[in-house]
């Protein structure tokens, strides 16, 4: 009788557990996939509405558009400096975009890789963003066509970028995909790239999607908005 009620305990007990880890595998589960997008939802807001706050003291934009961002201070690390759009990825598909790729800052937007080219400059400008998590900005990052427009607002200046290729795989130490005539883009020569780095596969971190494009156009933001964003 007694190695039958220790038969009974053991199985209860190991019976409770798995319903407690089954439990918090559940809420963890429920925490990156729900929680985590609405932080960053939260915080992409409120990087934007600084980001509005402080154009709206700005003196009025040129008439014509500079071929560069005209904000000659350097970035502040974490803190935001343009918004990026991709129709491709939907009307209301807006991110900030902020300097520096730490895992904090990728919690609140986009991130620039610090030492790359400004939106518009000659060089290559570098931008990483989470594939999943924390909002899911490039969820659809395997969605890019050759010709899609990735479009950036430093708050004096619209930069509409025109993606060159589909995405390419990589492993993350090819950090040659983020040099000023990045490697494998099929680039020639000094221009003014853009360059989009996400995690791959989908759930995954052990390579990289690459998406390249080159500055097509550029217009002052007191022009209006360029024609690839409705309203």
């Amino acid at each position: 009788m007694r190695s039958t009620r220790s038969v009974r305990l053991v199985v209860r007990t190991f019976s409770e557990l798995c319903i407690t880890v089954g439990t918090l595998i559940v809420l963890f589960v429920a925490y990156v996939l729900f929680w985590t997008g609405v932080k960053a939802a939260d915080a992409a807001e409120g990087e934007i509405e600084t980001l509005n706050s402080r154009w709206a003291r700005q003196p009025v934009a040129p008439s014509a558009p500079p071929p560069s961002s005209s904000d000659p201070s350097p970035y502040r690390d974490g803190k935001p400096f343009a918004v990026m759009y991709i129709p491709r990825f939907g009307t209301g598909w807006k991110w900030p975009v902020l300097e520096n790729t730490e895992p904090r800052t990728l919690q609140k937007g986009l991130g620039h890789y610090s030492g790359t080219a400004r939106p518009g400059e000659s060089g290559n400008f570098a931008v990483a963003g989470h594939r999943r998590t924390y909002g899911d900005p490039f969820k659809d990052f395997p969605r890019l066509r050759p010709g899609d427009a990735v479009i950036v607002n430093d708050g004096t200046t619209w930069f509409t970028y025109r993606i060159a290729k589909e995405p390419h795989r990589t492993v993350p130490t090819d950090t040659g995909v983020v040099d000023p005539v990045p490697r494998r883009s099929g680039f020639e020569g000094p221009g003014r790239y853009l360059t989009l780095t996400t995690c791959e596969p989908e759930w995954g971190s052990s390579h990289r999607l690459i998406a390249w494009a080159h500055l097509d156009a550029t217009r002052p933001v007191s022009g209006g908005r360029p024609p690839e964003l409705p309203g």
